[in-house]
């Protein structure tokens, strides 16, 4: 194989980025995946342009940039993707955290801050449950910030729960949960709410999800070739999934307890109206940060 500098390669780079059948690529999956090959800072790719790629690392290279053009995204390559701040483990079991679900997070923190706290309850934990948690990102983010809170100052202390029916999908969340040091969140092998007792624990004061919600005939869904597809999309336009979470969730959750629900860019309305016809009041859709509908909440009255 060829010898190459970082000079060399960031022309490669340009040309795959400008290149018709890479189009769909991001230019910065390139530049991100060549720095994790090389193990160096951003930086070197500006100061040492003159450095030689040995020849395992220009194999790797282009074997990446190969996957990724075949659709693996860079996540997978590299097997971790930040959220929140925070480093997440991924592989082909789990979803990889998009930005958009910092605004999920964003409205239960905001929600859970502008709650009064109650003084009746003999100093017992709220509880917070994620659906269908994948690699744990929202539940490990929100008990990252909780337990942040409560150690600086009075918070009311939380305790939450996480529940996906893949297995290997909880072995990553709890690695997750270890490495980012809120190793004390339940994780729980279930189908929704399938293993969750109404009689033996308490409610839960906020229910989250982001469950599948994209169109089983969705022609995107071609493109994502390497995420797990149950993960992904659900039957029903989309909705089969949210409307179970939606119907099923005053038998889990406090009066007066929030639920929140991530849902596809045209779901708003057929979402904000399940909630209305399931004892949700304050009912309102958040948008993402490209203006598109993204996150329904509301509180069971």
């Amino acid at each position: 194989m060829t010898a190459a500098t970082i000079g060399q390669i960031k022309q490669h780079i340009q040309q795959l980025a400008n290149a018709a059948a890479s189009s769909h690529l991001p230019s910065f999956w390139l530049t991100d995946w060549l720095l994790f090959v090389i193990e160096q800072p951003s930086s070197f790719l500006i100061t040492d342009e003159n450095y030689q790629l040995t020849d395992s690392e220009l194999a790797q290279f282009h074997a990446g940039v190969t996957k990724m053009q075949q659709g693996t995204p860079l996540a997978y390559l590299t097997g971790q993707q930040e959220f929140w701040s925070l480093n997440f483990k991924v592989n082909e079991h789990t979803l990889i955290p998009r930005p958009d679900t910092e605004i999920l997070i964003e409205q239960v923190l905001t929600w859970i801050n502008s709650r009064p706290k109650s003084v009746d309850d003999d100093n017992k934990p709220k509880r917070l449950l994620d659906l269908g948690t994948g690699s744990g990102c929202i539940a490990i983010s929100l008990a990252h910030e909780l337990k942040q809170s409560c150690q600086n100052s009075s918070t009311e202390s939380w305790q939450v729960v996480a529940v996906d029916l893949s297995l290997e999908a909880l072995k990553i969340a709890k690695h997750n949960a270890m490495v980012n040091e809120v190793a004390d969140i339940e994780f729980i092998q279930s189908s929704w709410y399938d293993a969750l007792s109404t009689q033996d624990e308490p409610l839960f004061d906020v229910i989250v999800s982001n469950p599948p919600y994209i169109d089983e005939e969705d022609e995107h869904l071609a493109r994502l070739v390497a995420e797990p597809i149950s993960a992904l999309s659900a039957p029903n336009h989309g909705l089969a999934d949210i409307e179970h979470i939606v119907q099923q969730a005053p038998q889990h959750l406090n009066v007066g307890g929030l639920l929140a629900i991530e849902h596809g860019f045209d779901q708003g309305l057929a979402v904000r109206q399940l909630f209305l016809d399931n004892r949700f009041e304050s009912v309102h859709t958040v948008q993402d940060f490209g203006g598109n509908d993204r996150v329904t909440l509301g509180h069971l009255s």
